[in-house]
Parts: C-alpha cells; sequence; structure tokens
C-alpha cells in the first residue's frame, strides 16, 4: 500500500450514490490498508462497500476500488485494493469531448465547439472573440439528464488555422461537490473509451 498512498495525500472518494462524494488526508499507510480522516461526514458511506477512489501521485492520477473496513467518526481505515490503475500523468483526467454549447458573458452569448474536457477545465474552438479577463457562464452536460453550471476563466487564445480562436481555460466552481462531480465524469468516461 504503501508505494500507492503516503501521509498527507488527498484522496477523493465516490461511494455508489456519488452525491455522497467526499475528500480527505491520509493519516496513515500499513502493508494492508491505510488510514482517512474525511473533510465531511461520511453520510451514505457504509462499512464493506465498495467506492471509488482518485489521487494524484508522482506516477501519475492513480485510480483504484475499495472499501471501509473500520469507521469511527470522519476517521475511515481503507483496505488495501487487490488492483489499481493509473489513469494519466496530467492532475485531471482529461477526455475527448464533443459538443456544440454556449457561454455567457455580460449578457452576451458565444457559441463554441468543445474538443476536450476535464475537472481542470476545456479546451474548445468558437468563431467569437473571446475577452481573456473575462469569467463565462456555461453548462456542460453530463448526461442526457444531468448537467454542471461552472464557470470558464480563458488561459490561452490562438487564431485557429481554419478561422476562428482555439481556446484552452480553467473551471471555476460554485462547489468543491461540482469539481467532484466532473472528476468523476471524466475517470469513469476514461475507463469506459479504453475498454472499448
Amino acid at each position: 500500500m504503501r508505494e500507492l498512498v503516503s501521509e498527507g495525500q488527498e484522496v477523493l472518494i465516490i461511494p455508489p450514490d456519488y452525491k455522497y462524494a467526499n475528500k480527505g488526508i491520509v493519516k496513515s499507510v500499513s502493508a494492508g490498508d491505510f488510514t482517512l480522516e474525511l473533510e465531511y461526514d461520511p453520510g451514505k458511506i457504509l462499512l464493506h462497500t465498495f467506492c471509488e477512489f482518485y489521487t494524484q501521485t508522482k506516477h501519475g492520477k492513480l485510480y483504484f476500488d475499495s472499501f471501509a473496513t473500520e469507521m469511527n467518526g470522519k476517521t475511515l481505515k481503507i483496505a488495501s485494493p487487490a488492483k489499481h490503475k493509473f489513469l494519466q500523468r496530467r492532475q485531471y483526467t482529461r477526455i475527448k469531448y464533443v459538443h456544440d454549447l454556449e457561454m455567457g458573458y455580460n449578457n452576451n452569448k458565444c457559441k463554441i465547439s468543445t474538443l476536450d474536457i476535464s475537472a481542470g477545465g476545456m479546451k474548445f474552438n468558437t468563431d467569437n472573440k473571446i475577452d481573456i479577463d473575462g469569467n463565462y457562464a456555461v453548462t456542460i452536460p453530463l448526461t442526457d439528464t444531468k448537467s454542471l453550471d461552472c464557470t470558464f476563466s480563458p488561459i490561452r487564445i490562438e487564431k485557429a488555422e481554419n478561422g476562428g480562436y482555439s481556446v484552452s481555460g480553467q473551471f471555476i466552481y460554485k462547489s468543491s461537490y461540482d469539481k467532484m462531480v466532473l472528476t468523476q465524469f471524466c475517470a469513469k468516461r476514461n475507463v469506459e473509451l479504453k475498454n472499448k
């Protein structure tokens, strides 16, 4: 277990009901388990019920399934996983994400065509001039019935070869829960694409 997580490391934990996603700090590590101090009350995180775990390591984004063997308030003892997977080296899992969307800024709307997305931000093409100092309201569709409202802040704007602009930037979230939801969406979609 010590080669996967270490003391002081932040870990995202997502139970079967992702609305109760949580995060915590690793407090101790042994050969067969590790202790996680949660930021929020456990909610629907149950003993011996598998959850998804995500954390950033020097080798890349780590993903594994495991469960709590002991629970004392916000302190959980997590069993060492049988298997684990490094998703990619960048901090957030980035996936291909092709959608035609609208962003709003100062009562103006601009049309964008997204290329890829992660919990950190997205890249898109647009024919509209983008204000690099602007913060744009955007709704990101995750499924047919679920979307995420967040703010997009441009970081890099380049003229595209075929006209228009190529824009990269970061998301500003209303809550850490929203970031957890998009982290899970990208990680799951990444696994699905790799297994096709």
